[in-house]
């Protein structure tokens, strides 16, 4: 027993912290097709909360909210971010570089609750200084452009960390613009790191409620902000059922990503194998 103990321990141990972290959305899943409101006893196979679910407006018009907000500040994350990673990667030296780089990544480390306050207090004075923006859609876009850039710049400057900077470098001696060489050599190559950053940002904005609590306005509710205040009433199982088709579609956007992602390195592995190879049989190798 002790030798099975010690030859399986990290497989034990691994098994362990898989149950901890996803038995309870299994039993979340399983319980969404109760034909009761049990939420401690499977008395039966139903779709009746999924055919709630289609007929509560709330959780509809907050769902299509949280789409349109995670795409904009998925998009706005994933360009505001691959700016500042190029700016710390290729310029090591310029006036403010350190108050620069912790500015950016402050919201890695910065309680959420302390973004979405600050934000909050922004965004009030503003508008009455300025009479704009109200809070609503376009307030908790800014706030999670804010924290989804911080993620996606990480992603995108670990990737041109990685890049072989010879072939930029060819690409100007042979006489291609910085601008051409930015959007001919250095995007395609880190369009993956980039792609990557958006369904990041986009997977924090639409999971958000602390910032989106903060910034959201009379009549604004994203999907989360909606199952946190049915959750706080009581047991619901739509809110089951609303978490089961979002984690089912979030398994499959991430299935599909890393189906790409494999893809196009098999590609560009053939490619630089062909390439390679025709170098050698250039040379005369055998």
């Amino acid at each position: 027993m002790k030798n099975f103990l010690e030859k399986h321990f990290g497989k034990l141990w691994l098994g362990l912290v898989f149950m901890f972290l996803y038995l309870p959305l299994i039993f979340m899943v399983v319980f969404s097709f109760n034909s009761t409101r049990q939420d401690a006893e499977f008395t039966g196979f139903s779709l009746r909360w999924y055919e709630a679910l289609t007929r509560d407006t709330k959780i509809v018009e907050g769902f299509w909210l949280s789409l349109k907000i995670a795409t904009v500040s998925g998009v706005l994350s994933a360009v505001l971010g691959t700016f500042a990673a190029f700016v710390l990667v290729r310029y090591r030296r310029f006036a403010g570089r350190t108050i620069f780089s912790g500015m950016v990544n402050a919201p890695l480390v910065m309680p959420e609750v302390v973004i979405g306050l600050s934000l909050l207090l922004l965004m009030v004075g503003t508008q009455n200084f300025f009479g704009w923006p109200p809070r609503g859609m376009l307030t908790i876009i800014l706030g999670h452009t804010l924290l989804g850039m911080a993620y996606g710049m990480v992603v995108i400057q670990s990737r041109l960390l990685e890049m072989n900077r010879a072939i930029e470098e060819a690409a100007m001696d042979l006489g291609a613009r910085p601008h051409q060489v930015f959007f001919l050599i250095t995007l395609p190559h880190i369009f993956q790191a980039i792609l990557a950053a958006f369904l990041l940002s986009f997977t924090l904005s639409f999971d958000d409620v602390v910032i989106a609590e903060f910034l959201s306005g009379p009549g604004v509710n994203t999907l989360p902000q909606v199952i946190f205040g049915y959750a706080r009433r009581g047991i619901n199982p739509t809110i089951y059922a609303a978490a089961t088709l979002l984690i089912v579609t979030v398994t499959v956007a991430i299935v599909v990503y890393s189906i790409w992602v494999a893809r196009q390195t098999g590609k560009r592995e053939r490619e630089i194998a062909a390439a390679t190879r025709a170098e050698l049989t250039a040379l005369g190798a055998p």
